[in-house]
C-alpha cells in the first residue's frame, strides 16, 4: 500500500481491527505490568446533550463537520493487571486530542477539542458473559484555544487588550457578563471514559474494544458555560511487557 492508496481515502483516520483472539480476556490476560503501546480511538458517534423542552436534557444525535482528522493514535501508557483481574491504566503520550466541530439539528455548532489526556483509568465491573473487563476514569480536557489567542476584540488570556470597552457609564463595565468576556480563561477541566475489552490475542499483545467518553464542549475561554459531548466508538492498542 502507497500514500497515494491512503490520500484521501480516510483510512488515516481508522484505527487497526483485531481479528484474531480470544474474548475471555479474563483468562489470557496474565497478571503483570505492561506497556500501552500503539494506543488508538477511533469515534463512530457524537452526542450533544441539550433540552428537549419540559426541563429535560438528552443526548441528541448531531452531524460531525470536521474533516477525517479526529482519530487519536500513537498514544501510549502504562497498565498493570492484578492477579484478581484488577487493571490499572495510565495515558501518558501520543496524539491524544484532535479539535473537533459537530452541528445541531437546528444549526448550531458545537467545537470541542476530543481527548483522554492523561487518563487515570481502573477496573470498574466484569460482566460475566464472555469476561469482557471494563475499565473507567476521569482525563484532562485542556481549553480549545490557546492562552494567546485573540478574540475578534483583540482580547486573549495571556496576551493583547485587557478589555474592549472604554469607560461604560455606571459601572457596566463591571458586570459579570462583561467580566467573562474580559477576562479569559484556559482553565482544564474533566471528563469521563469507560473502555470495554472484547478482545485480546496473547500471541501478538494486540487487545480492542469499544469505548464511551463523556467530556464538555468548548467554553469560548470562559465565556460560555460548556455541553455535554458524549462520544462512543472503537479503541485498539498493543501490549509489552
Amino acid at each position: 500500500m502507497t500514500i497515494s492508496d491512503v490520500k484521501g481515502s480516510g483510512m488515516a483516520n481508522t484505527c487497526p481491527v483485531l481479528n484474531t483472539g480470544t474474548s475471555d480476556v479474563k483468562g489470557a490476560l496474565k497478571a503483570g505490568s505492561y506497556k500501552f503501546d500503539k494506543f488508538c480511538i477511533e469515534p463512530t458517534s457524537f452526542q450533544v446533550k441539550e433540552d428537549v423542552g419540559k426541563g429535560k436534557k438528552e443526548f441528541i444525535d448531531t452531524k460531525l463537520m470536521t474533516r477525517l482528522t479526529y482519530t487519536l493514535d500513537a498514544m501510549s501508557g502504562q497498565m498493570k493487571v492484578g492477579s484478581g483481574g484488577s487493571i490499572e491504566f495510565k495515558e501518558e503520550d501520543g496524539i491524544d486530542y484532535a479539535p473537533t466541530t459537530v452541528q445541531l439539528p437546528g444549526g448550531a455548532r458545537v467545537p470541542f477539542l476530543f481527548t483522554v489526556k492523561e487518563l487515570d483509568a481502573k477496573v470498574s465491573l466484569i460482566i460475566t458473559m464472555g469476561d469482557i473487563s471494563a475499565f473507567s476514569g476521569d482525563f484532562a480536557v485542556p481549553s480549545y484555544r490557546g492562552s494567546s489567542f485573540l478574540d475578534p476584540k483583540g482580547r486573549g488570556a495571556s496576551t493583547g487588550y485587557d478589555s474592549a470597552q472604554a469607560l461604560p457609564a455606571g459601572g457596566a463595565g463591571d458586570s459579570e457578563e462583561l467580566a467573562k468576556e474580559n477576562a479569559k480563561s484556559t482553565k482544564v477541566l474533566s471528563g469521563k471514559a469507560v473502555l470495554s475489552i472484547a478482545k485480546y490475542d496473547p500471541s501478538t499483545g494486540e487487545i480492542a474494544g469499544v469505548f464511551q467518553s463523556v467530556q464538555p464542549s468548548d467554553t469560548d475561554l470562559g465565556a460560555k458555560v460548556p455541553k455535554d459531548i458524549k462520544i462512543q466508538g472503537l479503541w485498539y492498542a498493543q501490549l509489552q511487557q
